[in-house]
């Protein structure tokens, strides 16, 4: 009895601490898009994913894709998605239902930097069900950031501005509120499909700025481990694995390329020996799409809605002939 009391008041403070922490979790958060990404594809059937950065996130609008080819999509694309958080997505998008093709947006310069801490780095993990894939995941990278993401999930985020949405969160939270209306801003807007909608800006206020780049020699061995550990659990669970690299402006890949043109080599090699279909706009398929300034945002090649929906169509077009070309 004695060893008894010894042990309960300890566990008591634990699980104090638990639904604390729990609790602060639930009101301080946020409700992401990933939130509305990741309830959307554990709970609805779809024929193709898209992974990747944010070039996947604002390029590529599964609706577009879905007028020509008729297959379901949905993108689950974001800035900071790398290829360990791309193979446990995977995972767990196979747990809840069946996808046909996984297409993935491959940003070279993701291949050459690790993922920082940030609010980011829960992005994914932290809307994840409670499964095997999440235990796997934590284990192999969250639980090597930060103890205070872990800990404190929300402590990368502006407490005084969630202090303030805190009943609008708990609503969503607890009553099971996907909207999506408050996830537009003054430069873009979130589609249900996961597609995000960026509004035209003046381009000619524009500066260039240097891009996350390849640089030969220089390619960080777990991205690229992650990388081939998605295509085998593509192969393995027969599901079609195509990798797509979105066109870049004109202007981009002529002041560096050096550095684009070493990748496109690099990851052309690469997807030959995996035996994978690689349709890169800047190299095979730079006809398929503009390059003229006015179709982006930015001089790293995000897109605004218009030209991202056009593009869209085009990478469509492509597709379906590639279906059943992989082994199983």
């Amino acid at each position: 009895m004695h060893n008894f009391k010894k042990i309960w008041k300890p566990v008591l403070v634990v699980l104090i601490c638990g639904f604390l922490l729990k609790g602060l979790d639930l009101a301080l958060y946020p409700c992401t898009f990933m939130r509305n990404d990741i309830h959307a594809v554990c709970t609805r059937e779809y024929e193709d994913i898209i992974v990747g950065t944010s070039h996947g996130k604002m390029n590529i609008d599964p609706a577009s894709m879905e007028s020509v080819t008729g297959r379901s999509a949905h993108n689950i694309c974001v800035g900071g998605e790398y290829g360990v958080d791309v193979y446990y997505l995977v995972r767990l998008i196979t747990e809840k239902q069946n996808p046909s093709r996984i297409i993935y947006e491959i940003d070279p310069g993701y291949f050459v930097s690790e993922k920082e801490e940030g609010n980011n780095y829960l992005l994914f993990y932290h809307e994840f069900p409670a499964s095997r894939t999440k235990w796997e995941y934590f284990g192999t990278s969250i639980a090597k950031c930060n103890f205070r993401t872990v800990l404190f999930p929300w402590y990368e985020y502006s407490l005084s501005y969630e202090l303030e949405n805190v009943k609008d969160t708990l609503s969503r939270k607890l009553g099971g509120d996907y909207d999506i209306s408050f996830l537009k801003s003054d430069t873009q807007e979130y589609h249900d499909n996961g597609f995000v909608d960026r509004y035209p800006v003046d381009t000619t206020q524009l500066k260039m700025t240097k891009p996350k780049l390849y640089e030969e020699g220089s390619i960080c061995a777990q991205n690229m481990e992650y990388l081939e550990k998605t295509i085998d659990y593509c192969k393995e669970n027969h599901i079609e694995f195509v990798a797509v690299t979105t066109p870049i402006p004109a202007a981009t890949l002529k002041q560096f390329s050096e550095n684009y043109e070493a990748a496109w080599k690099y990851f052309g090699e690469f997807f030959r020996e995996k035996g994978v279909e690689y349709l890169n706009f800047n190299a095979q398929y730079y006809k398929a799409f503009s390059h003229k300034m006015e179709c982006y945002t930015d001089f790293d090649g995000h897109m605004n809605g218009e030209a991202a929906e056009q593009y869209s169509r085009v990478l469509a077009e492509l597709l379906p002939a590639m279906e059943g070309r992989q082994e199983a």
